[in-house]
């Protein structure tokens, strides 16, 4: 059970502006995820390239269980790995430890596009937390997390 108290006008100001500013941000990373696209390929969609983001972090996965991780229709998934697979940034193999289940896996080439998106997302958030003490980061990344989570 969760107790709500009341909150000072300021308290109830500021929460207000994090949920302005996780807006901006969210505006932010759609901008960022279609720039990914772009780089790893100038037909990929944004949808795909989280997809095959997820791929590539996860080693595999199944169509199935990402579409469960987006929340997406599995119609959607079909569409975005077929396009995947047409411009060589997946393959479709067969389950390790189940033959029956096929999981996507990413390409050399998949892997290594991704690879170069990441590093120039890190290297630009890197510049702008850099400045920032350790523990004010684990701070910020604990909030994050709470968010994410409720």
């Amino acid at each position: 059970m969760t107790i709500v108290t009341e909150a000072s006008p300021a308290v109830d100001e500021a929460i207000a502006d994090v949920e302005e500013q996780m807006s901006m941000l969210f505006n932010r990373a759609r901008l960022l995820w279609k720039e990914a696209a772009q780089k790893v390929h100038p037909d990929l969609q944004p949808a795909a390239y989280k997809l095959l983001s997820t791929i590539v972090r996860l080693g595999s996965a199944n169509a199935h269980v990402l579409a469960d991780m987006f929340e997406m229709d599995k119609s959607v998934v079909s569409r975005q790995v077929r396009v995947l697979e047409e411009l060589g940034l997946v393959e479709t193999r067969a389950d390790e430890h189940d033959g029956r289940v096929r999981v996507l896996v990413a390409t050399p080439l998949a892997e290594e596009r991704v690879r170069e998106v990441r590093e120039g997302n890190q290297r630009r958030l890197r510049e702008v937390l850099l400045d920032h003490p350790e523990s004010e980061l684990r701070s910020f990344a604990t909030l994050l997390r709470r968010i994410a989570e409720a």
